[in-house]
């Protein structure tokens, strides 16, 4: 059998993995030791970390495929210099987060989760009753990072009556309302939504500032990365009365999650599943090997970030 030349780097879905073995005979980073010669080709998952030290273990290394649409996982920055390219996969996972955003939306509204534990809890049959809660219809939704997924968001949102809100960059050809900053994005909303980046220039982009900002009656619903909301400004926002409450699918040390919000009815706690659906993860496992083929056979990537 010839030399390999694609290594995989940490866990991956078993039918990534299967295929990679399959189609390259693909070993793993944590079992070639130090015979690196000719794996010029990474495939990563979106938690396993690729930084100066690893690709110094693979001297010959000229591409990565990262299995998720965002990379802040990857140093692309020291891939570059390194003249290493980068890909993700994007698109194939709008719709799956999308739909999980809007799902967290209805859940912090009308508090479906923490009404089911209201009945689980033999509440209801005692003869207590549910407090009243919150419709999305006239609701103001911020959604905060308006890329392919925001859109998707604000798209989905419509047909239930919510005013539609954003911040970005810059302001796009939308017609939902642009709002210059996060603080003032937040100030007009109800509810707002983070969809950015992860990475160093979004970290705690939404701060004590921004949380005040959305106020008592306020909701946040986080499907970006949790580093990109001060999680400790949020826990005590939330204990202080200052937060109705939050949707959370990441969290900044993933898989802890703060004890103070476990107890919580006001906050939904789901497990990084955003794009977690057979369908989104088959289509994700098939771009990074189309990205993987296209290095092999062309010298380039399909969907390339630098």
């Amino acid at each position: 059998m010839s030399q390999p030349t694609v290594v995989r780097v940490g866990p991956l879905m078993p039918f990534l993995e299967d295929a990679l073995e399959r189609m390259y005979a693909a070993p793993s980073l944590a079992d070639v030791g130090s015979q690196t010669e000719g794996l010029t080709v990474a495939v990563a998952g979106g938690g396993t970390v690729i930084g100066a030290a690893e690709m110094d273990q693979l001297p010959a290394l000229r591409a990565i495929a990262n299995f998720g649409v965002g990379y802040d996982n990857v140093d692309v920055e020291e891939a570059t210099r390194r003249e290493i390219i980068v890909s993700n996969t994007p698109d194939v996972l709008t719709d799956a987060v999308a739909d999980l955003s809007v799902a967290l939306v209805l859940d912090v509204l009308r508090q479906v989760s923490a009404a089911d534990r209201f009945v689980r809890r033999g509440e209801w049959a005692a003869g207590e009753r549910y407090p009243l809660t919150r419709e999305v219809r006239g609701s103001v939704v911020g959604i905060l990072g308006l890329g392919r997924i925001g859109e998707a968001v604000a798209l989905r949102l419509e047909p239930f009556g919510a005013k539609v809100a954003y911040h970005s960059r810059s302001p796009k050809d939308v017609p939902w309302a642009y709002h210059a900053s996060p603080v003032a994005l937040a100030e007009a909303s109800d509810v707002l939504v983070v969809l950015t980046p992860g990475g160093a220039d979004t970290k705690h982009l939404v701060d004590a500032a921004v949380i005040d900002a959305l106020g008592p009656d306020g909701y946040l619903v986080n499907v970006a990365r949790g580093s990109v909301v001060d999680e400790g400004a949020l826990v005590q926002a939330l204990e202080e009365g200052r937060l109705a409450g939050a949707g959370l699918d990441v969290f900044d040390d993933e898989p802890n999650v703060p004890a103070a919000l476990l107890g919580r009815d006001d906050v939904v706690l789901l497990p990084h599943v955003g794009s977690a659906t057979v369908q989104t993860r088959e289509a994700m496992a098939t771009l990074v090997l189309d990205n993987v083929a296209a290095f092999l056979a062309k010298g380039e990537l399909v969907t390339p970030v630098n």
